[in-house]
This record gives C-alpha cells, sequence and structure tokens, in this order.
C-alpha cells in the first residue's frame, strides 16, 4: 500500500485511456476538408473546360450582339476549323479561338453549312443555339442557346 508524505495529498490516479470530444470533432474537420478538397481535385476537367468555353463564348455573343444593336449592323457568328469568326463588325477586338485546343463545335442533324449564328442588328433575332464538344471525348458537351429575347446562356446537355 502506498504511503504518502505528511501535507501531501492522495496520489493522482492516471487519466483515462481515450481521446476527448473536442480531439474527435478537430479529427472529423481535418477529414472533413481534406475529402471536400479530393473531391473538388476529382471534377471532370474535360465539362469543365467545356463549360469555360461555353461561359465565354456567351459572353462575346452577347458583346457581339451589343455591338451589332448600336452599329446598326448585322453581324454573324460562325464556326471555324480553327475557332470561330464574327463577321460583320468592323475593327473588331473580339478572340476567334476556342480557351481549350479541343473544344468544337457540332452542327445540326441535316445541316449542310457550317454552324452560324446571326446577331443582330435586330433586338429580337429568334431562337437559336449550337452545341460544344470535346473532340477527345465526344460524350462530353454543352448546348448554348437564346429564345431571341433574352441572351445566350450555357444549358446542360443531356447524355
Amino acid at each position: 500500500m502506498q504511503t504518502s508524505e505528511a501535507g501531501n495529498r492522495k496520489p493522482r490516479r492516471a487519466a483515462p485511456a481515450g481521446f476527448t470530444l473536442l480531439e474527435l470533432l478537430v479529427v472529423m474537420a481535418i477529414v472533413a476538408m481534406a475529402s471536400a478538397g479530393v473531391g473538388l481535385a476529382m471534377r471532370d476537367t474535360g465539362q469543365v473546360q467545356l463549360e469555360r468555353d461555353g461561359e465565354r463564348l456567351t459572353a462575346l455573343l452577347e458583346s457581339a450582339r451589343a455591338q451589332s444593336r448600336v452599329l446598326g449592323v448585322p453581324v454573324h457568328w460562325r464556326a471555324t476549323e480553327a475557332g470561330f469568326q464574327f463577321d460583320g463588325l468592323p475593327n473588331s477586338d473580339l478572340p476567334s479561338a476556342w480557351l481549350d485546343t479541343d473544344t468544337a463545335v457540332v452542327p445540326k442533324p441535316g445541316a449542310r453549312t457550317a454552324v452560324t449564328l446571326l446577331l443582330g442588328p435586330e433586338p429580337i433575332i429568334g431562337p437559336q443555339d449550337l452545341v460544344l464538344v470535346s473532340r477527345s471525348q465526344p460524350g462530353k458537351s454543352v448546348r448554348l442557346a437564346s429564345d431571341g429575347v433574352r441572351p445566350f446562356a450555357v444549358q446542360a446537355e443531356l447524355p
């Protein structure tokens, strides 16, 4: 039996084995952040690139549409082998290449000509759409569309 010297307290017992609730919460938070980071890193880059090109093209189409209305000249957008082109805008600084060289435009079934869009000068242009695809991953696509009144927008392409 252990005895203590005069004036000393009882000997301390050892702490119970295990983790405290705070330690468990900290570990769970770290695991949650790590799994969220892995989930974001594993996004499909092919689809993300197409969406990025689609968002950029919608902004360019709306810019060309606004310029067409201001200048009062018809503006056409057309897909080319290397990218796209805006016809009808004098001294245009709009880009003509995709962000990702893997991006292409799919012609509509039965179409005999290249994909073209009329962007103005009328405020109502009629419904128009086009589909962007990945050349290396044919299953990846995004659709850009406008009802002719509202701006062009990227829409999810259903498989």
